[in-house]
């Protein structure tokens, strides 16, 4: 297999909230993947084929968007079965990709069903497969990575709160970026050696301080005071059952695995809320509470227009003032015969 150079995630301009946001799951990837939101030509599949390179796999599989369930998944052979009484096991995309990143460009556009399995490989790290009573399991622990373009139509609410982290990506980079990108581009196409070369420092850092985030991971305690909190303002998000907790928690351990402490602040907490309630988010959090309001007096200056409507009582109307001289006469009533 040919060895293509793959642009260093380092070296991607601005994206910031993104690498860190793919940082995170490389650290901890039971945090269930990134979803990456955006319009073409953002670089998606530039940033996700980086965080490879930040994970001791290595290895970066492609989806396609075409794939069969059994391409996915795997087959079992049921004939080696019966007549040898094993189980022969094909490896799939999902057994290719342990230990690295599984990427679907254009996640929205799959078969439900599929998104629905991959999420829950994802989040297990277990692939099971049964066929006629015959069943195999296999380690399945990657880096699920998904990019939509809304613009091609949405994911049911359902999926989207299956995977981790959501990020939405900008449509317009500022001049100065746009020239960067281009010049880097140019740069790489021109000499793809000397430009790794030139970024090899800075990846390489970023390589190890994953690593090492990796391992002090376990050390950090999901403490209480944290889930506390995070349960309060999922609360108060208005979120729809309890998987973005559990996320938000995992997410804040790995950011201060990443920041190298030995336990959650409220930074890390602060640093991935986004990132956890993007797409989960169904309201506001609810402001204080407002003192009722009673109806003007009768004798307050009358408001005129729709924006007096409903003060007061239902049905209400307000006082108009009525100049002396002026009072309707009231009718009378004919007299009998």
């Amino acid at each position: 297999m040919i060895n293509t150079p793959q642009f260093p995630l380092v070296a991607v301009v601005a994206a910031d909230e993104l690498k860190l946001a793919l940082c995170l799951a490389a650290i901890d990837p039971a945090i269930g993947g990134v979803l990456i939101e955006g319009p073409r030509g953002m670089a998606k599949s530039t940033l996700a084929r980086g965080v490879a390179e930040l994970l001791p796999g290595g290895h970066f599989v492609t989806l396609p968007l075409g794939a069969s369930e059994e391409r996915i998944v795997g087959t079992l052979d049921l004939d080696a079965a019966l007549g040898e009484g094993r189980a022969q096991f094909s490896p799939g995309l999902l057994a290719k990709a342990d230990g690295g990143v599984l990427y679907v460009d254009e996640v929205n556009l799959l078969p439900d069903h599929l998104v629905d399995l991959l999420l829950d490989v994802a989040a297990s790290g277990v692939n099971h497969i049964e066929r006629d009573g015959i069943s195999h399991n296999h380690k399945a622990r990657f880096v699920l990575i998904g990019t939509m373009n809304p613009e091609e139509g949405e994911l049911r609410p359902q999926l989207l709160d299956r995977f981790g982290l959501n990020v939405v990506l900008g449509a317009q980079p500022q001049p100065a970026e746009r020239a960067e990108i281009v010049r880097r581009r140019l740069a790489f196409d021109a000499d793809p050696q000397a430009f790794l070369q030139r970024w090899a420092k800075p990846q390489n850092a970023l390589q190890q301080r994953c690593a090492a985030a990796r391992e002090r991971l376990a050390l950090i305690a999901l403490d209480d005071a944290t889930l506390d909190e995070i349960a309060r303002r999922c609360f108060a998000a208005g979120v729809d059952g309890l998987r973005a907790d559990l996320v938000w928690l995992r997410a804040a351990r790995a950011h201060a695995a990443w920041r190298g402490a030995e336990q959650i602040a409220a930074e890390d907490i602060d640093a991935v809320e986004h990132f956890a309630l993007l797409h989960r988010r169904r309201h506001s959090p609810p402001t204080a509470a407002q003192p009722p309001q009673s109806p003007p007096p009768s004798s307050a200056s009358p408001q005129t227009g729709p924006a007096s409507a409903g003060v007061g009582q239902w049905g209400e109307l307000p006082a108009q003032p009525v100049p002396m001289g002026a009072q309707r006469e009231l009718p009378r009533w004919p007299k009998k015969p």
